[in-house]
């Protein structure tokens, strides 16, 4: 592999930075796999993965070696999350930085495919999480990947970074893990080197630029404000948080690290606002950057909630809905479509306010579709960490998983009717027992092609 000349050159003078072992490390080939835990899908049979614990993250592992997560169907139950182990240094922010979540409005404005999202409602588990994802394809995977997590805090939305503050809606914390020119991943994206260059660096520092100032409005007063990229460039790293400090409506949000993770702490020239750096010759994960910021100024987004738009259910078919799903009154159910849904009640008017303002993609957890007098339930519901116990239940083997997620036919042993299909312990959705037959509910656009 062979990094480009003007990447090697301007990061001479950046602190940590060490030519010959960054070279070696990006020329030997090596990979590092880690992934993330959900920690409310814990199984209680053994997990088969084991290893070094990520000092920053406290559900991070690494691994020995890269199975075939395609073939795993715990990975498909949402039991956890494939993530580079220098990003899962989010937890170790957040948790220094907020370590009251309770009642936390998030904002994850550039998600997918996800893993800071995941990250962050595991975190904010009783507050409301919104993932944004400007580009409408790389929305879908989003979705996916927060529907196997099974957060019913989780609103999904698809809308460019000004529009927020459109909506009016404020929030607790930003993360912006802005679009960046990609340098740190050169290891596990060679290719990505062809489109790397200076002046694509000078393109994405004004893009992020522009980011920044969008959702700058939509950030309360002693907000936290969080920045990172996958870019070893200074104009898209120190120089923003120059950038961000010049307005004097930010003061640096440091933190502590050990000096034994081998994070580089930095500081920008002009502000001297501290930033974390991650070289993959120094620890084991990709090139990183993050840097944090609290908002001395209140929010300025000026948007009002509009007319209505969610539907709310007559008082029969909330009946019927929480007949089939025994839930707290805590919830607050509303339909998206033909399908009912429900969020904590707490979140429900600034759920109005965003879908009255902005596309949601997805918001809380979906129930089902009433077919007359039955709930047909969606396959969010079997995802979601709802308790589930009351519905018959189907355990199967690792075979009859991944057949199941091919959505083959299956030949089991099951109550007439609705049956979740459990594996270790871990739903993985739903199949429909007739007299004749077993029909395979699992989501046609998310069955495993791989054989």
């Amino acid at each position: 592999m062979t990094l480009p000349p003007d990447l090697i050159q301007s990061l001479q003078s950046v602190k940590g930075f060490r030519e010959s072992s960054f070279k070696a490390v990006h020329e030997s080939g090596e990979q590092v796999t880690a992934i993330r835990f959900n920690p409310a899908k814990k199984s209680s049979i053994s997990h088969p993965f084991t290893g070094q614990s990520v000092p920053w993250c406290p559900l991070g592992i690494y691994l020995d070696e890269r199975p075939s997560f395609t073939l795993d169907p715990s990975f498909h139950a949402g039991a956890y999350y494939v993530q580079d182990a220098s990003s899962m240094f989010l937890w170790e922010v957040i948790a220094q930085l907020v370590p009251d979540p309770q009642d936390t409005k998030v904002l994850d404005l550039c998600a997918a495919p996800g893993g800071k999202s995941t990250l962050l409602a595991s975190y904010f588990r009783d507050g409301l999480l919104v993932s944004n994802e400007v580009i409408k394809s790389r929305a879908s995977i989003l979705v996916e990947n927060l529907t196997k997590w099974g957060n019913s805090n989780v609103i999904v939305t698809n809308n460019d970074p000004a529009h927020f503050a459109q909506a009016g809606i404020t929030f607790d914390v930003i993360v912006v893990d802005a679009p960046c020119s990609g340098s740190g991943l050169f290891r596990k994206d060679p290719d990505a080197i062809a489109e790397w260059s200076l002046d694509h660096v000078q393109h994405c520092s004004l893009r992020q630029q522009r980011i920044l100032d969008d959702i700058i409005p939509s950030l309360n007063e002693n907000g936290l404000l969080i920045y990172a990229t996958c870019s070893y460039s200074q104009e898209e790293d120190e120089m923003i948080a120059d950038w961000l400090m010049s307005s004097e409506e930010f003061e640096a949000a440091p933190i502590t690290i050990p000096k034994e993770w081998n994070i580089v702490e930095t500081f920008a020239e002009k502000s001297h606002t501290p930033g974390y750096r991650f070289y993959p010759d120094q620890l084991k994960g990709e090139g990183f950057f993050l840097a944090a910021f609290r908002k001395k100024s209140p929010a300025t987004a000026f948007g009002k909630a509009k007319s209505a738009i969610l539907k709310l259910p007559q008082k029969q078919e909330i009946e019927q809905v929480r007949a089939f799903l025994p839930i707290s009154e805590s919830f607050y159910v509303f339909k998206q479509g033909d399908q009912f849904r429900l969020i904590d009640e707490k979140w429900h008017h600034d759920l109005q306010q965003l879908a009255s303002n902005l596309y949601i993609r997805k918001a809380g957890i979906g129930v089902g579709e009433l077919k007359g007098k039955d709930m047909i339930p969606a396959h969010e519901l079997a995802m979601s960490v709802l308790p589930l116990h009351h519905f018959n239940q189907v355990t199967i083997n690792r075979e009859e998983a991944l057949k199941y997620l091919r959505r083959q036919d299956l030949y089991l042993d099951a109550p007439k009717g609705w049956n979740l299909v459990i594996y270790d312990e871990l739903p993985l959705g739903w199949i429909k027992s007739l007299s004749n037959r077993i029909n395979n509910y699992y989501p046609q656009e998310w069955r495993i092609l791989k054989q």
